[in-house]
């Protein structure tokens, strides 16, 4: 697994837009969206819905998976939506 971005491409709302993240949150996100039984780009367009308007897809992303998996670690399942940088 590689600490370098990686660039892949999403589509947000019919429009395809590109979001470097490293290998760890990327399959992070795959790993999420499967466990919620959508596609990774159905999953960025709902993380991009979200975030505020001064915050970076890809932060917003890292933020995202954070989250996440602080809620499983804490026994609260899966997140709940919420974003404290929004």
């Amino acid at each position: 697994m590689s600490a370098r971005a990686v660039k892949r491409s999403v589509t947000l709302r019919g429009h395809r837009t590109s979001v470097s993240l490293e290998d760890a949150f990327w399959y992070s996100l795959r790993d999420i969206a499967g466990a919620q039984r959508v596609s990774i780009s159905a999953l960025a367009a709902d993380i991009d819905a979200k975030r505020g308007p001064d915050t970076r897809l890809a932060s917003a992303i890292r933020v995202f998976v954070l989250e996440y998996y602080k809620a499983q670690v804490a026994g609260r399942g899966a997140w709940s939506g919420y974003f404290p940088y929004a």
